[in-house]
């Protein structure tokens, strides 16, 4: 095992009653000092997961190993981690200093070394002079900054997140992606954070676990997961991507959308179906003229730093992010450098994501019944 892996999770499988198991032959390894993002939507398995490396649920296949050793049978108690959940369970009845020292009181710590450590973690989430208020008269952002100096007062070695920042609004939960990583970075153990919000993982992680269905469908950084996606579903869940249909006539020459376009990619076999990746931001709206895609303008949003456009092409509806102002059913040219378009092998999510449609026409039909009506 390497040096820097402190859990080791192999060919764990878990499932409930007669249905699909929630994990399949589950393998992951996880490094000391990481901050680890398990990502995917509901039902996917992460929180499974999750569960299984606290001790709160047994695996009913595999090994759950830390250090090394297998931790089946060692209850969450006994392990040399902490948890914290998207309901903070902080203790109602007591003030803010008792719940923080809650934990070193169970394990009956010197009187000294409590109120050293509880004084220097309530610093370290910024509530000091805090100590003597009730937690239930705090916001939830000052809730979360008890919980986090809680959890990690008993000095854990790994702490685990199961979507910590669920419950606060957009600002506060920014604020705080920040600061966990700022704690993170300064504490130096591993943090194995589970969400389905995308950005947040961008955000945080060094590393990113994309899962669907119970099983891992890629392992990287954050940079490697958005520019180099393995397959559809990971292009579609981490941003918005434009995913189409092509044919990989050759190393570095693709064909989709009825044109041969250069690019970087290399190692399939001549004429080999594929899907083609291409982000909004990477596309180049040009003069309609030459040889370039030309596509009508659907749907414009402002955003702020740019605008967001729906643009027909062929009847395949793009996603373009520009800064560049363009009008409703203007035509425009797209052009596309060779580092931009990505190129996948067909998957079983190939068939599954669709266009950008439901931001144009499809949209439009379901708010307008009565013309549907109408035409019937």
């Amino acid at each position: 095992m390497e040096k820097d892996i402190i859990i080791d999770l192999k060919n764990i499988t878990v499932g409930f009653d007669d249905d699909e198991p929630v994990l399949k032959n589950l393998d992951l390894y996880i490094r000391n000092r990481e901050f680890i993002t398990l990502l995917g939507p509901s039902g996917c398995g992460k929180t499974t997961t999750l569960r299984i490396i606290a001790g709160f649920l047994e695996p009913d296949e595999g090994q759950v190993l830390f250090d090394g050793a297998d931790v089946k049978g060692v209850p969450p108690h006994k392990r040399q981690l902490n948890t914290i959940f998207q309901r903070y369970a902080l203790f109602p009845h007591l003030n803010v200093w008792k719940n923080v020292a809650f934990g070193l009181k169970l394990r009956k710590l010197p009187k000294e070394e409590i109120e050293e450590r509880v004084a220097e973690m309530l610093k370290m989430v910024n509530l000091t002079g805090f100590e003597r208020r009730s937690v239930s008269s705090l916001s939830g952002g000052q809730q979360q900054r008890v919980a986090i100096a809680r959890a990690l007062a008993v000095k854990p070695r790994v702490l685990l997140l199961d979507e910590p920042l669920g419950a606060l609004d957009l600002k506060l939960r920014k604020d705080m992606q920040a600061e966990l990583k700022n704690i993170q970075q300064q504490l130096g153990i591993t943090f194995i954070y589970v969400t389905h919000d995308q950005e947040e993982a961008l955000s945080m992680s060094d590393t990113i676990v994309v899962m669907d269905g119970g099983v891992i469908q890629q392992v990287g950084s954050p940079k490697d997961i958005y520019d180099e996606p393995k397959n559809a579903f990971v292009a579609d869940f981490i941003g918005e991507s434009n995913i189409l249909d092509g044919v990989m006539l050759e190393d570095l020459r693709v064909k989709f959308a009825g044109m041969t376009f250069a690019c970087v990619d290399r190692g399939f076999e001549r004429n080999e179906k594929v899907d083609v990746v291409i982000r909004p931001e990477d596309v180049d709206i040009v003069p309609p003229a030459g040889r370039v895609l030309r596509g009508t303008v659907t749907s414009v949003t402002f955003k702020g730093v740019y605008y967001e456009y729906i643009v027909d092409v062929q009847g395949f509806k793009w996603m373009i992010q520009s800064t560049g102002r363009h009008g409703l059913n203007e035509v425009i040219g797209i052009s596309i450098k060779p580092d931009e378009i990505h190129v996948m092998k067909k998957s079983k999510y190939s068939d599954l994501i669709g266009d950008y449609s439901c931001f144009s026409e499809e949209f439009e039909e379901l708010s307008n019944p009565e013309e549907d009506e109408e035409e019937e």
